[in-house]
Order: structure tokens, then sequence, then C-alpha cells
């Protein structure tokens, strides 16, 4: 091909490109007509049977089934900008995402009750205390789920639980009881994780031979445990709990991995300081409330949807944020129970919910997805 050649076919690309250009802001004047009658009608911007039939009725126009494929992607991408201009013209009419969240200067702090999972010493309890104060009201609970019900039914005004670890990752289940339990994040707390080797006064560490600790905790600090190959090492519920076994037996010969808290709390000695290899390994605490407020300078949302196992359905969700200029933190997704290959996610953004862009991206994934819920704002 000559240099001519090739220039005048830039040419005649550039004039397409044009007129393409042209062409789609012509569809997007259309749309914006779609848009005012769905607000005057109160009809949802989301069709999928609609958008089904288009997808079909376009790749109809072509027999090559490169351009199937390729024509099907172009115009599901113009149908999601579509979605977010008519939410955008939507917004600016007040119809944003059903959102019930009263917006509050600062957290009601005064005369209220904490609950924890777990026993005093544990790292619940530790994050309790340094978000709420040493002289706070708190009370712990055996099962994470116990300490939902105590907030959900008002005996408690806020709980404390675990959602993350920066090495073990998602704790699940309370992924799980955010969705189970109508409480709202409030709140988040940061706790790093400083595993201790905790023995009874008198005993020293040659007297140990048997460890006992929460799995993860004896996981998180195996490196050191199995450097000591003639030592057994124990199951618990939780670090508290072997701390206070320790104690209650009163055996020189046993030990507990668990925080120097705990140590102090059940007047054990620490026999080695900092046995955890990961010395940055933290975990996320969520303050939860049965009232949906948030801080009027909350930075993070966070909310809940479900999907369908089909191909681009998280892309076309995600896209709600890409095209609302609003940045995710994270991602997890969860199986929907009795609903084989189909998931929930848990999003973390960043933003609040009196700003415009958050309003308008909640307003295309309620639209759009399956049960969406905002968890809180904090």
């Amino acid at each position: 091909m000559s240099t001519f050649d090739l220039q005048e076919i830039r040419k005649q690309l550039d004039q397409v490109d044009r007129e393409i250009v042209n062409l789609f802001e012509e569809r997007m004047r259309l749309c914006g007509d779609v848009a005012e009658y769905k607000i005057e009608n109160d009809r949802p911007v989301y069709d999928g049977e609609r958008e089904r039939q288009k997808l079909e009725s376009v790749k109809a126009m072509t027999d090559d089934s490169f351009q199937k494929q390729a024509v099907e992607e172009l115009f599901s991408q113009m149908m999601t900008i579509s979605r977010r201009y008519q939410y955008k013209l939507m917004a600016e009419h007040g119809l944003t995402a059903r959102m019930d969240f009263k917006a509050v200067k600062e957290l009601p702090l005064k005369g209220i009750r904490v609950v924890y999972q777990g026993v005093e010493g544990a790292y619940s309890h530790e994050a309790t205390l340094q978000y709420f104060g040493s002289d706070v009201d708190a009370y712990h609970v055996q099962f994470w789920e116990d300490a939902m019900k105590e907030v959900e039914a008002g005996r408690a005004d806020y709980a404390v639980l675990p959602i993350e670890n920066s090495s073990a990752g998602a704790v699940s289940d309370n992924y799980d009881l955010l969705i189970k339990y109508h409480n709202y994040i409030v709140a988040e707390n940061f706790i790093p994780v400083n595993h201790a080797l905790l023995g009874l006064p008198e005993a020293e560490l040659s007297d140990i031979t048997t460890v006992f600790s929460h799995p993860q905790a004896l996981m998180q600090s195996s490196r050191y445990l199995n450097s000591h190959r003639d030592w057994a090492q124990y199951s618990v519920e939780n670090t508290a709990a072997s701390a206070k076994k320790v104690l209650n037996d009163g055996k020189k010969n046993q030990a507990a991995v668990a925080s120097e808290t705990a140590g102090k709390l059940y007047g054990l000695k620490v026999l080695e300081p900092s046995i955890n290899h990961n010395k940055d390994n933290t975990t996320r605490f969520i303050i939860l409330s049965r009232d949906p407020i948030y801080r009027e300078d909350a930075s993070k949302v966070s909310i809940s949807f479900e999907l369908p196992h089909t191909s681009g359905s998280l892309y076309n969700m995600l896209s709600n944020f890409i095209y609302n200029h609003v940045n995710m933190r994270m991602i997890e997704s969860r199986p929907i129970a009795g609903r084989n290959w189909e998931y929930r996610f848990f999003v973390d953004i960043e933003g609040n919910l009196g700003d415009a862009q958050i309003q308008n991206a909640l307003k295309g994934i309620e639209e759009e997805a399956s049960n969406m819920r905002i968890l809180g704002n904090y």
C-alpha cells in the first residue's frame, strides 16, 4: 500500500468517525426524550427484555460471526451509556435511589451499650475499647450472630464485628449476617494483630509443652510455633479464651497465643512477644447500629446486590461507578444459598450518600440489580 493510499484511507476513517459521533449524539438526544417520557410516566430506566430484543435485531443485520459479536458488544456499551445518561436526567429531577438514611454530625455515644463477640481480652474487645473508650458499657456474647441479634432487638446500641483481615481476607460469615439482619454500618476500626505467647506468672519458656489459641492465630504464628517441634497445638474458639483457659487450668506447661492486652487482663506472663510472622497484619472491624444514620463527613459507602451468572452482568453493574467517577475500594462475592451459580456482591465505594454522583450510581444499581441494599455510610 502506498503512502498516498494510506493517507486517503485515514481521511475516509476520519469522515466515518465524524458520522458515527454525529449519529451517537442524535441517539443520545433521543434517549433523553425517552428519559423525559419515563420521568413523566414513572417508568424504570432499565428494560432488560427490550435490550435483549435490540441486541438480537442488530446482530441479525450482519452475517459475519466476528461482526455479530462485535456489534453485540458495541450496542451493549451504547445502551449502558444511555442508561447512565437517563439516570443522570432522573437525578436532576430528584429521582434517586431509595435511601432512608439520616445524616448526623456525630454518632450518639452517650448512655450507650456495646456488644462484641468473644470474651474480655479478645481482639473484638480491644476494638470496642479503642473506638468507644475504656469506660464504655460493653458486654460480650458467644457468637457473631448473637451480637447482631442484640442490636436488632435494641438490647445494645452498637455491635463490633470483624469483617476483614489483611492477610486472611474476608470474614465471610459476617458478610452473610449483614444480609440476614437489618443493622447498618456506621463506623469502622482497625486493630493491628500482635500475638504474644502467654503463660502463668511462674512459668518459663522451657516449661511449655502445650499451646492453645484460635486456629487463625495458630496459623499466623506458625513459623514460631513450628520451630518448637515438641509443642502440641490445640484450637479454641478465640484468642482470649485460650488465655482464660491457661489461667483456669493453672498448669505451667500450658501457654496461650493471644494479645498482650489479654495477658494483662488474665494476669499472665509474656513468655515471647510478637510471635506472628506478619507484622503488618491488621483486622478491620465494623461498628453496627440498628438506626440508618451516617456522619455528615462519612467517606465510604458499603452496598450489596445480587446478579445472575451471565456474561457481562458484573461489568455492566460496575459501569454505574465508572460513568459517575466513583472509586471502588473493595469487592467481595458470596454464593446465594439455594440458587446455584448466582452471587451476591459486597462493594465498598468512596463517597457520601449526600453526593450527587453516589446517588446517581446507586440509582442505576437499584434498577438493574436484584435486592440492592445500602449497608452503611461511614
